[in-house]
């Protein structure tokens, strides 16, 4: 068992900070790990992390201690996430694209060039007798709806999840890559995509949580056995306060959703870290897409580093409190870590499969009826076969999760249909009023033309 490793960057001083107090700051560096902030109060608080990054300090110091473990950690079948975390404007995204993600000197790269060029330069140093495969995937979670970056016809991807791999996102696009020039293409051309507006606290805010995910394949040519590692970088979009950021219609809408997803997460990382020792304690990683995604990274077999990023002037001093202290409870995180081998899937398929479906069947739909009534469990029953959902029978994890999932569409399924139903009663509605206008139009015609008739008397 091994702690998440978690540091701490404050970012140099920007203008607004510079105007509203010049060039103070409210840290103080006491070494390389540890500091002391103080608050809008000027009550001072300590804090140790792994390693704290200064103003100045260098983006390859930055990627040497957070990430060159974890992407050789991902070439020997190890997986592996880095998270970027902070309020908005605190440097996350600099720190992870720098100032270009494909035109910028070489000092000055962010996180993703250098974990690509990593990659392949671990790989181009392997003697082993192995065949590498790299592919990319990058989402963003927006809206709370997890979009494809690289296919944007693909803007609903749904999560699963297997006993075997894990949180898997089903469907979202895959492209080999073969070279670092290659990599960074794809990342621009969904970079290019990716969600981002303008507020006071930053001119380009980002306003989805965005994830790109590098799996590394590799194939022992000797005895054909294939191993693979998955390193995720995350860059969160930051936490806002209204009244600095001046969120306003379609922004406020974005911010609300972007507080709510990293309330999910601190609550997460809470329910985590407070358990009492041998007892289970509940992880509302369900309670938003962006923990169900991490939710392997955070509480798996994941070497996992946070970066949180900080500014350093009084101007932001609560919000910069606000993220080290998630910080510094994320630091208890236990994370056990693997090597991910073909056969270890193979040998899992095997132990779950069952060889007799109708058994499988009958123990699953007895499982249900202990915690639903007869009705509830025919209906799941129906619905399971129209979805032809399989995953492990012996799991009541597994069930209650397949029954939120069939309940989540079905609820989908069935918000889609009221909401045709109401286009169509306000058509008719508008169809209704139309024809009744003609009618009393017509009327006042009739009556009208009547009046105009000269009288005549009938003997």
């Amino acid at each position: 068992m091994s702690n998440m490793k978690v540091c701490a960057l404050f970012r140099p001083l920007n203008s607004k900070e510079l105007s509203e107090f010049r060039d103070a700051v409210s840290v103080q560096g006491i070494t390389s790990e540890s500091f002391v902030i103080k608050d809008e109060k000027e009550q001072e608080f300590d804090f140790t992390f792994d390693r704290v990054f200064y103003q100045g300090s260098e983006q390859a110091d930055i990627y040497e201690f957070l990430a060159l473990p974890i992407v050789q950690g991902a070439v020997d079948a190890i997986n592996g996430t880095i998270i970027n975390y902070g309020q908005t404007g605190a440097g996350k995204t600099y720190s992870m694209e720098g100032p270009s993600i494909l035109d910028c000197e070489s000092k000055n790269k962010g996180l993703l060039q250098r974990v690509v060029d990593g990659l392949f330069m671990a790989i181009m140093n392997s003697e082993k007798p192995i065949k590498y495969t790299i592919k990319l995937s990058m989402v963003e979670i927006y809206m709370e709806k997890v979009r494809d970056l690289l296919d944007l016809s693909k803007d609903n991807i749904q999560i699963k999840e297997s006993k075997v791999h894990g949180i898997i996102l089903s469907g979202a696009t895959e492209v080999a890559i073969s070279d670092s020039a290659e990599a960074l293409q794809n990342l621009s051309s969904g970079i290019a995509n990716r969600a981002v507006g303008e507020t006071q606290m930053n001119m380009s805010s980002s306003r989805s949580h965005c994830l790109y995910i590098f799996t590394v394949h590799q194939e022992l040519t000797k005895d054909k056995r294939t191993k693979f590692g998955k390193l995720i970088l995350v860059d969160l979009a930051g936490s806002e306060k209204v009244d600095k950021t001046g969120a306003e219609g379609k922004i406020l809408e974005e911010a609300k959703t972007i507080n709510q997803s990293l309330t999910a997460l601190g609550k997460v990382i809470n329910a985590m870290t407070s358990s009492a020792p041998g007892k289970p304690t509940h992880i509302p990683y369900r309670d938003s897409k962006l923990t169900r995604i991490l939710q392997d990274s955070l509480g798996g077999y994941s070497q996992t580093a946070l970066l949180c990023c900080c500014s350093p002037s009084p101007y932001n001093a609560s919000e910069s409190l606000s993220t080290l202290r998630f910080g510094a409870r994320a630091k208890h995180i236990k994370a056990s870590v693997h090597v991910s081998c073909k056969e270890d899937l193979d040998n899992n398929k095997e132990a779950t499969v069952s060889t007799n479906g109708d058994e499988s069947r009958e123990r699953i739909l007895a499982k249900l009826r202990v915690r639903m009534t007869a009705e509830d469990v025919q209906l799941l029953e129906e619905l399971f076969v129209l979805e032809g959902i399989f995953y492990d029978p012996n799991s009541v994890e597994e069930i209650e999760a397949a029954y939120e999932d069939i309940t989540s569409r079905t609820i989908s399924s069935l918000y889609k249909t009221v909401v045709e139903l109401s286009t169509v009663a306000e058509k008719l509605k508008r169809e209704n009023a139309a024809l009744k206008a003609s009618l009393k139009a017509s009327e006042e015609s009739y009556l009208h033309q009547l009046e105009r008739r000269p009288l005549c008397l009938i003997l």
